[in-house]
This record gives structure tokens, C-alpha cells and sequence, in this order.
């Protein structure tokens, strides 16, 4: 980790002078002082054994300088801030759905999400990540909501009157401002079980999840996580289908039931022979979704998010926000300025609130809050800029309109290999890296008889 830090803090001091000499360039030679001052002071930053003061020379600095200047975009997204996955043209950032539900136990009704669908299409960030298995009432913890938030999906897509038939092409224009609209991406996800034994039991569960959602062809159809619910693996039964159920994407692809194709929690082994089993029967693979944010770079992920982008397969990034650690929610300064829309309301259960609190990383809250102050922009928004310029697309959960134009405020601009570089160093001194809270972990998962893990590697 020290060595790691040190390599952080020398690509950080090379990446402010380089800031500062195009700074100094643009004013003319009298001012070329302000980089050495700078420099210098930039070294304040680690040489302070005051944790209070450690950061006051570099900040202090950063916030006086003008090689960054405040974001004067507003939180609109009609410029269109996208990137490709497979063959889409997509929002930089998506709406995560786990945690949506209805206001009622027997019909499937939401209005702030139906508010939150609408604003999402008229703001060219309808990007939405679902899955099968996702519903969040009672009905789910009873094994009965089975699909229930793809069918809500579709309700309320139709209802914001929104072309989603794949013959419809992948852009449109809204009759108001005659401003070119993309289409509503849907991405869902198949779940692994020991009762889904073949290839075909992808495609039947393929077609049943195009069904609720009302589509000819599912825009990006994922496996949930590797093949890890293994009932019987301790009396030495275990059966891995994970190429079975490649198999059975590749089947989906060429039958035309989706247009893509991804992964869910594989590391960089699995993607590759996932890529090569898939390649043999000439299906691309577009995507991969993995836990990643700035404190959940450790045991494999950053490695991952490097192989992917080598290897053309875009990562989809969950719990971008660590479950709120990174919008400064459960700091000890919580009270912050910079609290957004993002870190309220809380669903969380008092374990999961107990373990966040565990996490120490206000010296890192300090250094986002002041980029953001800079950018004029929330923490939460700094938090989700880093992961879109780290080549990934963030998947911030959302249940009302108001979390959803807070998250969407990180697109449209990109912060400076000197902010990312000042946001690392202080990541890595935490030495401590996010994991999850209570019983929601980034590398494993309760499936009734236990919890079965899976590694990133």
C-alpha cells in the first residue's frame, strides 16, 4: 500500500505541474513562479504529519488556482454525455432498480418512479439496469415478486409514451423542443440456480423476462453472477454451468431475443474465457457488472476495469456510492454543506447503517468536498464523474426524480487527471477498502442454505 501511495502522490505531483505549466503557458512567462510556489506547496500535502492539516497546503492551493474552473453545465443532458456499449449508443451513467417497488401490495403503481422514467427520457439518461429477481416489497422476501420490477418497468415506460420497439432505430426526436432524443436503454439479467440445468433454460427465462418488459429484442440480457449456488458442493456434487449458460447467450443472441450480451461479477479470467467462448460462436461480449466506486477498488476490481477496457468489454459499475459512504452520509460530519438528494431518504437497516459507520474515510470526504465546491458540484456527482472517467458507466440506484437529476448532474463534464490523481492518494491512504454493509456484500451473496462467495481474479 505504501508503495502504491507513493506512486499515487509522484503521478500526482507530475499531473499538477503539468496543470500548472499550461496555466502558467496561458498567462505568459512573468507568472512561470506560480508553478514552482505551487509545486511546492503542493508538497504540504503529504508533508504534514497532522492528519487536520495534511491536506491544507494541496487544497488550499487547488482551490485558489485557476486551472480548474467551477462546471457551469447545469444538470440537463440533452448534449447527449454518452458512450458504446456493444453496438448502443448509451447514457454515461444508468438508473439502478433494485430498490423499486409499488405503492400498492396488488398492482404494480409508482408514481415518483413513473416521474422519475419521464424525466429520465426527456433528459437523454434513460439507461436502465434491472433484473429478473428484482421486486421490492414484501411479495420478494416471499419469493413471489418474480419479475415484478421489469413488468413496473414497462408500465410506466409506456405510460411516459416512449418508443421502445427495437424497429424504431436508436434515436428520436421529442415533438416539444425538436431536440434529438435517444431511445430507452433496458438492460435485465438472468440468475443462476441449481434448477436451471441447460442452455435452454436461459433462453426460456430470456423470453419470459422480453415478455414483461413488452420488447421485441432486450437491449443488454446479463448473467447475474457466476454459477456459484452449489448446494451440494460440500458432499462433492458441485456442477459448474457457467459455459452452459454462455451457451444459452449465445442461443438468445442468434435467435434474436437480445441485441447484446454481458457478465455479471466476473474478474478478469472469467471475462476473458467468457469473451472466447462466446467469440467462437460469433457473439461479441458487451458488458461485465461489478462493484466499483473509489474505496472499492481493491481485491480485483480496478484489475478487472483495466482487463475490460483492453479488451473492449464496458464494465457497468453497482454501489458507485459504496451505499452511501460517498456521499458523505454516514460521516462523521454528516451534516455537511454538500449533502444532496442522492444520501436521502434511507432504506437501511440498522446493521447495514452500523457497518458504514465502521468505514473512516472522512480525510477522503474532505477532498471530494472540496472538488466539488471548486465544480460546483455535490460530492455524490464528483463521486460518479470518477467512475465515467475511469472508463466505467456508473449504476447509482434511484427510487424518486429527485435522486435521479442529483445523479445525472455527474454527466456533461469530466474531472482533471489532477483531480483523479488527488482523489486516489487520499483513497489508498484510508488502507481500507469497501466491501459492503450487513448482509449486502460486494463479492458474495446469502442463498438460503448460506452464502456462497465469488473473487475477482
Amino acid at each position: 500500500m505504501k508503495l502504491q501511495s507513493a506512486a499515487a502522490y509522484l503521478a500526482a505531483v507530475s499531473l499538477l505541474v503539468e496543470d500548472c505549466n499550461a496555466y502558467s503557458n496561458s498567462i505568459g512567462s512573468s507568472k512561470t513562479s506560480f508553478v514552482a510556489q505551487n509545486s511546492f506547496q503542493f508538497g504540504l500535502w503529504k508533508g504534514a504529519n497532522n492528519n487536520n492539516n495534511k491536506n491544507n497546503g494541496a487544497l488550499q492551493m487547488y482551490l485558489t488556482s485557476s486551472t480548474t474552473s467551477r462546471s457551469t453545465t447545469s444538470s440537463s443532458t440533452k448534449t447527449k454525455d454518452v458512450t458504446k456499449l456493444g453496438d448502443l449508443l448509451i447514457p454515461s451513467l444508468g438508473c439502478g432498480t433494485i430498490s423499486w417497488s409499488s405503492n400498492r401490495l396488488t398492482e404494480l403503481e409508482n408514481w415518483e418512479i413513473r416521474s422519475l422514467i419521464s424525466t429520465a427520457c426527456s433528459e437523454n439518461a434513460a439507461f436502465f439496469d434491472t433484473a429478473e429477481r428484482y421486486g421490492g416489497n414484501i411479495k420478494t422476501a416471499l419469493g413471489m415478486g418474480w419479475g415484478d420490477t421489469e413488468r413496473m418497468l414497462q408500465k410506466h415506460l409506456s405510460e411516459a409514451q416512449v418508443i421502445t420497439s427495437s424497429s424504431s432505430g436508436n434515436s428520436k426526436t421529442n415533438a416539444n423542443n425538436n431536440k434529438k432524443l435517444l431511445d430507452p436503454i433496458v438492460a435485465t439479467k438472468f440468475t443462476p440456480s441449481p434448477w436451471r440445468s441447460s442452455a435452454q433454460s436461459v433462453v426460456e427465462a430470456c423470453e419470459q423476462s422480453r415478455i414483461r418488459l413488452g420488447v421485441d429484442q432486450i437491449d443488454l440480457y446479463q448473467i447475474h453472477m457466476p454459477d456459484i449456488v452449489q448446494p451440494l458442493k460440500f458432499l462433492g456434487m458441485g456442477d459448474n454451468k457457467d459455459e452452459m449458460y454462455w451457451d444459452g447467450l449465445a442461443e438468445c443472441y442468434h435467435r434474436g431475443l437480445v441485441k447484446n450480451v454481458g457478465v455479471c461479477n466476473y474478474g478478469p479470467t472469467l471475462v476473458m474465457k467468457c469473451q472466447e467462448a462466446l467469440a467462437r460462436r460469433g457473439v461479441p461480449l458487451a458488458s461485465n457488472q461489478i462493484a466499483y466506486s473509489l474505496i472499492g477498488r481493491h481485491n480485483g476490481a480496478q484489475e478487472t476495469v483495466d482487463k475490460c477496457n483492453e479488451l473492449g468489454v464496458k464494465v457497468l459499475a453497482y454501489y458507485p456510492f459504496a451505499m452511501g459512504l460517498l456521499t458523505g452520509k454516514y460521516s462523521s460530519s454528516s451534516s455537511s454543506i454538500f449533502a444532496d438528494a442522492s444520501a436521502s431518504p434511507s432504506r437501511k437497516t440498522k446493521l447495514e447503517k452500523s457497518d458504514l459507520q465502521k468505514y473512516k474515510i472522512d480525510p477522503l470526504l474532505t477532498v471530494l468536498e472540496r472538488i466539488a465546491e471548486k465544480r460546483g458540484k455535490s460530492v455524490a456527482q464528483v463521486a460518479l464523474n470518477y467512475i465515467i472517467c475511469k472508463g466505467a458507466i456508473p449504476i447509482p440506484g434511484s427510487r424518486t426524480e429527485a435522486q435521479f437529476v442529483e445523479n445525472i448532474g455527474a454527466m456533461g463534464w469530466r474531472l482533471t487527471n489532477t483531480e483523479i490523481a488527488m482523489l486516489e492518494l487520499e483513497a489508498d491512504e484510508l488502507s481500507v477498502g469497501f466491501d459492503g454493509a450487513g448482509f449486502k456484500r460486494t463479492s458474495e451473496k446469502f442463498v438460503g442454505y448460506g452464502v456462497e462467495k465469488w473473487r475477482l481474479d
